[in-house]
């Protein structure tokens, strides 16, 4: 009535409260009366005037109880929502999937850290967990509850850029296409794209360039360099098509994000996010999450192939790897098996740290309801911690087992010849390689024709046969294959003619040992030519 406990009321409420015992239906004028003759019979100076007031404000308002726990708001809204909103009728179960002590524990986790990093200007968050094999929401934790900065914004539905946490889907990709191995080379060094607004040139998150790395060292370090160029490899309109597959809805098309895309880009939101994770912890098949247990199960959909979700997950958990951008010991080396990424959008706005085990997968997200900036805050420091407390809560003593390989992948020792050191490397089987050299005599080679973002008509008039796009590498003679939009199109040791094929195309200039060397972007426009994909020397 007074939104207050006990102890806390004063004279004038309690006299109100104690006129109410005899008769609770009766109107203010007669419970301000008796409020006032008990206050006269215990000799209690209190002005009858301010009885009154104060009981015309309580009993003339709408009545509602205050909740005792308010854990899962959010949760609640959802599932009367689906009961409201259901086109058949359904009854919504009495019993969500949420665990209350996980619940109540997140809840009490994320805001405990939201309060240590609350002078770096972070005052919101938010935390999902859910089970692998059967998509149980388990917490569902929208935001800090009375301590947020708008409290009923629903942080885990609320869409952000994604930031580097979108990485593990593109080279997830490459893996699957056998564009890529994990021991591929890939140049971290500096980069311009023409775009339509410029040059964009991306950098890494230390303002550092590392020379050539391999495709595991790149991921798990999360450089930003190797991955825009896995993206152009795959191929932008693909992987935006695959990204929908995986569950993220809402997304524009290629032209609108470009090269950036592989920075994260797009605006995501955490429901789908970790889902998409919890695709790869899945062995690639996404399914979709529940939260009610009257919930029918959907139907699963492949998204990666078990070979490929393997190799992510297996560089996601490699500690060394990734040493390079967050050492050694970090909030993401957990006592068990785990693999896991985090992310940070364009001027510190969020934070994002998403990973799994055998059996949970968990993602939080730090940062402003507002969209304003965090003050020197990286996924390290904002989101990860959560992220880790979370995770050791859920395991206990218990450390998860790290994942079976499937049949179609194997190991093999690869002998790196530019750092002298061997080491045990995965493979999909077929793509297995045993010496990785830094090629020779290529590094200042480059694509000299097509020009990146050129963009090429096709003259109606001229028949198809006759229209040829050439492929030129300066200076020829290397041991140097063509790799047009993922298809290997033969040696680039002389100029190579191809066949145009309207649409967006990415050409890469690849050394023999399968080192990316140069990447160039270009348009076909025009009535459409058969023979698509075909060279001729």
């Amino acid at each position: 009535m007074f939104a207050k406990k006990p102890h806390g009321l004063d004279r004038v409420e309690a006299l109100i409260l104690a006129a109410l015992i005899r008769s609770p239906n009766a109107g203010a004028d007669a419970v301000a009366s008796r409020a006032g003759l008990l206050a006269e019979s215990m000799n209690v100076a209190v002005d009858d005037s301010e009885i009154l007031q104060r009981t015309l404000q309580v009993l003339t308002r709408p009545y509602s109880i205050e909740p005792q726990a308010d854990w899962a708001p959010h949760v609640a809204k959802k599932l009367l929502d689906l009961e409201k909103n259901s086109t058949v009728r359904r009854r919504i179960s009495t019993v969500s999937t949420l665990d209350g002590e996980l619940q109540t524990f997140t809840f009490d986790a994320l805001r405990h850290h939201l309060q240590e990093v609350a002078a770096q200007n972070v005052n919101d968050g938010a935390v999902l967990v859910v089970a692998n094999r059967t998509g149980e929401v388990l917490a569902y934790v929208g935001n800090n509850g009375d301590r947020s900065s708008a409290r009923y914004v629903d942080g885990i539905a609320a869409r952000r850029q994604a930031g580097s946490t979108l990485k593990p889907f593109i080279y997830g990709m490459a893996f699957d296409r056998r564009i890529i191995t994990p021991v591929s080379l890939i140049d971290d060094s500096p980069l311009n794209i023409p775009v339509s607004g410029g040059m964009y040139r991306p950098e890494n998150y230390d303002n550092r360039f590392h020379g050539p790395v391999t495709a595991r060292t790149a991921l798990a370090s999360s450089l930003n360099v190797p991955a825009v160029k896995i993206l152009e490899l795959v191929g932008i309109e693909y992987c935006l098509e695959r990204l929908r597959e995986w569950g993220f809805t809402d997304l524009q098309d290629a032209d609108y994000y470009g090269p950036s895309l592989a920075l994260g880009s797009a605006d995501i939101s955490l429901w789908e996010l970790v889902n998409a994770y919890r695709a790869i912890a899945n062995k690639g098949v996404w399914s979709p999450l529940r939260m009610d247990f009257a919930e029918t199960s959907a139907p699963s959909v492949r998204v990666l192939s078990p070979e490929a979700a393997f190799l992510v997950a297996d560089i996601l958990s490699d500690r060394e790897s990734r040493s390079i951008t967050f050492s050694l010991e970090s909030p993401l080396a957990t006592r068990f098996w785990s693999a896991v990424k985090t992310g940070t959008s364009k001027d510190m706005r969020d934070n994002w740290c998403v990973g799994f085990s055998e059996k949970y997968t968990v993602g939080v997200w730090a940062g402003n309801f507002s969209g304003e900036s965090m003050w020197d805050v990286s996924g390290i420091t904002g989101a990860a911690p959560v992220w880790v407390e979370v995770m050791n809560w859920l395991h206990g003593e218990n450390s998860g087992p790290s994942p079976v390989p499937p049949p179609g992948v194997t190991a093999r020792s690869v002998k790196m010849l530019q750092s002298d050191k061997a080491l045990e490397e995965w493979f999909i089987r077929g793509t297995e390689t045993s010496v990785v050299q830094k090629a020779t005599g290529v590094e200042h080679c480059n694509i000299a024709s097509p020009v990146s973002g050129t963009v090429i008509a096709l003259d109606p008039d001229i028949p198809p046969d006759r229209q040829k796009i050439f492929f030129e590498a300066l200076p020829e003679g290397n041991s140097m294959r063509w790799v047009l939009d993922g298809q290997d199109l033969g040696p680039a040791a002389a100029i190579t003619l191809w066949t145009p094929v309207r649409g967006e195309h990415t050409l890469a200039l690849v050394s023999g040992s399968g080192e990316i060397i140069d990447t160039v972007n270009f348009e076909v426009r025009g009535s459409l030519v058969e023979n698509a994909g075909k060279s001729s020397g």
